[in-house]
């Protein structure tokens, strides 16, 4: 059976099931700042597991994509070493909001898998928890053990402890015992010899955990305690990649349907063989995975970067990446062609992947080059480390130093340091990374109290369209405390003027005024698990008063007028560049507005020209905005209105219009374009391969720039004396400038003519070395050319010139390539060493290296101690 007749059958088994069928949530999350990715298939349902909200649906079934790279659930480094591990996975899941429980979950799991998957029942063992002794005093559960007894043989019900089999969705919230279902696809004679029952849980690559029914029955609160929730969900999980390999009678989640096209092409372009030798067949696994959670990834608009979500990515394509270099040999991109295999496979049932295809292979590409010359970089970089070491192992920080900063990987580092038959401090790196992780760890740690609930009959509300101030209740709230932010409090409403921060525009500020006229500043809005979170630092004095809430009005009006702005800008785009243009990512602040957007080459004067024309057009007509809420999703589409690929839209959305310009949009906006004023681009760039970036700015900021640019041309024109013509003014002085500067660059080459000859006149042979050690008027770029100009005429040369320059020493040091070898010197360590008579430091190569220092007062004893080294 195809892996997309088994993805269908079991959307189609819970549908008959009253199961409605939701599509998978982007697997970049943008709106719960617990998580970057979506890791499991609940994630896009938590606000039901935690009461915030109420489903439309109790029943629920998806298949979602997951990406398990950092956190509780970081897979990485099992990925490709094993044959059941992947970053990037689908979880096949049925949900119960309230709705059936234990006894449902269990049957229905069962008939699945035994009836319309046929797997043998001899095959299959099911967990269940065994209760714990620890400070929660859990229970055996009892329950879940009688009905799996009444299907299942007795020797194939297994106990498994806390670790196993009680889930829980992090040190706060909803959690509870699970089942586990394995299966054991061994053959009979392996099965005779030893029983499936004790390799259970125990990471046996054909004896592996399929399916999760986890019964959330219980709430852990901020001290550790638990208590019963009011309502028990159910929340299953099953692995499809697992799932089709039990179907497909393969060993391996490799062998199926799902890799083998995009292994067969890595196979041909790299001209290897998947089978034969296991470190090929681990890289080849590494890159079959990766490639798919990073394409995944861009077209749900996450760009590899090198901060957060970003930055993940590019670590898992890096990856990839150097895996290809040191064991298939592939010295240029290759990983960009996977992405139509990848495409083709899986693009009907995620049609992102087609839609997106050009952009994915652009980025990977782009991506893949920029990390080949970073691995180039390393190469001499690592050489310059070995040249300069003396004994046979090389200092584990110094290695960390490498892969921190130049991200030149640490196991590449150690193969190249073996071959060369040198060993790696392997302690000292870990120890290095270790610190980095506790400054890491320490910087971001948060630790939340339980929230106080004052109120629970109040169902939030978001009034901020309509007004900017209103009469509030706290309906709870709690302290959080964090090294970055400090102690400070988050607030709910029963409903609030405050916009919380999404879609790209930066969430709203404000204070809250108790009657007594006290005062408490909102510093911040955000959205959580569909629950809007004010952030104060005070808590007020009586939470149980009624609070007016006033929104900033003049920042909340800047960022208005930015983010309408975001919208005429997109329009512009697809009217002067084309409609290939799509916004790939957008931030709305209060004084500037970025726009990042799909397109092939760096935007034209003109191009930018007519784009601000544009949009300042469709300001000066003083468009109105036309919003509809609650709209059914396929009207809006009918209608026009765009959507963002890596949104998550419901059944019912907002519409913004203006003129022509028709978004899907949850912000907030002008009521007329009129009221922006003017819009003025700032900056266009190019922020990843095919797609490029404007920061512009609008309203009060535009007034601003233009007042600050009038004041700066005031000062030129004064400046020039006050010329009629000031351009014509500066480019007559560019033009003399540029004679001049031939003239002295003229006179500077006629000086190193002389000074070469009498530099080679002052050479002394040093033990068969001709040596200089000179103080010389010339900048470093000046000592390079007339060191290697010197070099041309001689192959025993030790060169060791200084030079001072605006209170500043700079050493640089040649040696003849013939002598460096022959001799065992180093120019990058000698000016290393010498930098410390300046009060500096500096490096290079073997044969030339340069060194800059504060200190021009140690230059003599500098160039005296050059000598001791041919000595």
């Amino acid at each position: 059976m195809r892996s997309q007749e088994i993805r269908a059958k079991f959307l189609e088994f819970f549908k008959e099931k009253n199961h409605k069928i939701v599509p998978s949530a982007p697997m970049v999350i943008k709106d719960d700042p617990t998580l970057m990715f979506t890791n499991a298939g609940m994630n896009q349902f938590k606000e039901f597991f935690l009461g915030n909200s109420v489903p439309k649906s109790t029943r629920v079934a998806d298949t979602q994509k997951c990406l398990r790279v950092s956190g509780k659930h970081n897979d990485l480094e099992e990925v490709g070493k094993d044959t059941y591990h992947h970053t990037m996975f689908e979880m096949l899941g049925n949900w119960s909001f309230g709705d059936y429980f234990k006894a449902e979950a269990i049957a229905w799991a069962w008939e699945f898998l035994t009836d319309v998957c046929k797997i043998d029942k001899d095959s299959l063992y099911v967990t269940v928890f065994e209760g714990s002794k620890d400070a929660d005093q859990l229970e055996q559960d009892s329950e879940a053990l009688d009905l799996w007894s009444k299907i299942v043989a007795k020797d194939r019900i297994l106990f498994g402890n806390k670790k196993d089999n009680f889930w829980e969705m992090g040190d706060q919230g909803p959690c509870g015992p699970c089942s586990e279902i394995h299966v054991d696809i061994r053959s009979a004679e392996e099965k005779a010899k030893v029983s499936g029952a004790s390799l259970v849980n125990q990471d046996h690559p054909q004896v592996v955990e399929i399916w999760n029914l986890v019964f959330m029955q219980y709430n852990r609160k901020a001290n550790g305690q638990l208590e019963s929730l009011p309502a028990k969900h159910v929340d299953t999980g099953m692995g499809f990649e697992r799932l089709c390999m039990v179907m497909q009678g393969v060993q391996s989640n490799y062998d199926t349907d799902v890799f083998t096209p995009i292994i067969r092409e890595i196979e041909t372009i790299t001209n290897s063989k998947y089978g034969k030798d296991e470190e090929i067949n681990i890289a080849i696994r590494v890159i079959a995975d990766h490639i798919r959670a990073v394409s995944f990834s861009i077209a749900d608009g996450q760009l590899p970067s090198n901060t957060g979500a970003g930055y993940v990515i590019r670590r898992i394509l890096r990856r990839a990446i150097r895996y290809g270099f040191t064991f298939l040999n592939t010295k240029e991109p290759f990983m960009f062609r996977l992405v139509k295999v990848l495409s083709d496979t899986m693009g009907k049932s995620f049609p992102e992947l087609k839609d997106q295809r050009q952009l994915i292979e652009n980025v990977v590409k782009e991506e893949e080059h920029s990390f080949l010359k970073t691995l180039d970089q390393g190469l001499l970089l690592l050489d310059n480390i070995v040249g300069e070491n003396k004994d046979k192992k090389i200092d584990g920080r110094k290695a960390f130093e490498l892969y921190d900063t130049f991200g030149f990987p640490i196991d590449l580092t150690a193969l190249i340091l073996s071959e060369r038959g040198y060993e790696l401090d392997e302690k000292g790196f870990d120890i290095a990374m270790q610190e980095q992780k506790d400054r890491s760890r320490s910087a971001s740690e948060v630790s939340k109290d339980d929230w106080v609930i004052l109120s629970n009959d109040e169902v939030e509300e978001f009034v901020g369209y309509d007004v900017l101030d209103t009469t509030v209740k706290i309906v709870k709230y709690r302290k959080v405390t964090s090294k970055k932010e400090g102690e400070q409090y988050q607030l709910v409403f029963n409903l609030t003027p405050f916009y919380p921060e999404g879609g790209g525009q930066v969430g709203d500020k404000g204070y809250l005024e108790a009657p007594n006229g006290d005062v408490v500043y909102v510093l911040d809005t955000k959205k959580e698990n569909n629950e809007i979170i004010h952030f104060a630092k005070n808590l007020p004095k009586d939470t149980g008063e009624k609070f007016k809430a006033v929104v900033d009005a003049k920042q909340r009006k800047r960022t208005e007028c930015n983010h309408t702005a975001t919208h005429l800008l997109h329009q512009a785009l697809r009217e002067i560049l084309g409609t290939h243009v799509e916004q790939k990512g957008s931030a709305v602040h209060s004084k500037y507005l970025r726009f990042d957007f799909s397109h092939f080459a760096k935007l034209s004067a003109d191009e930018l020209r007519a784009i601000e024309s544009f949009v300042n057009a469709r300001i000066s007509n003083g468009l109105p905005l036309e919003e509809q809420r609650n709209v059914p999703m396929e009207k809006a589409l009918e209608q026009g209105a765009m959507a963002l690929f890596g949104e998550k839209y419901g059944d019912a959305v907002r519409t913004i219009r203006f003129g022509q310009s028709i978004e899907l949009c949850g912000g907030t906006h002008v009521q007329n374009t009129a009221d922006i004023w003017h819009f003025k681009i700032k900056s266009e760039g190019a922020v990843a391969a095919g797609i490029r970036r404007i920061e512009a700015i609008t309203s009060d900021a535009v007034k601003d720039f233009y007042s600050e640019s009038n004041n700066t041309l005031l000062e030129l024109k004064e400046l020039l004396n006050n010329p009629q013509e000031p351009v014509k003014a500066l480019t007559a002085l560019q033009e003399e400038n540029v004679r001049l500067k031939k003239e002295v660059e003229n006179l500077l080459k006629d000086k190193a003519k002389n000074l070469k000859g009498e530099l080679l006149n002052e050479l002394t042979d040093v033990n068969g070395i001709q040596y200089l050690a000179k103080k010389v008027d010339l900048d470093a770029a000046g000592i390079k050319d007339i060191s290697f100009e010197l070099g041309q005429n001689k192959k025993d040369l030790f060169l060791l010139f200084a030079s001072e320059k605006d209170g500043k020493a700079i050493l640089s040091c040649y040696i003849s390539k013939e002598l460096a070898n022959d001799r065992k010197l180093n120019a990058g360590t000698i000016v290393r060493e010498l930098g410390k008579y300046i009060q500096g430091g500096g490096g290079g190569q073997p044969f030339f290296a340069t060194a800059g220092g504060k200190n021009p007062a140690g230059i003599p004893e500098a160039l005296e101690k050059a000598k001791s080294y041919l000595m």
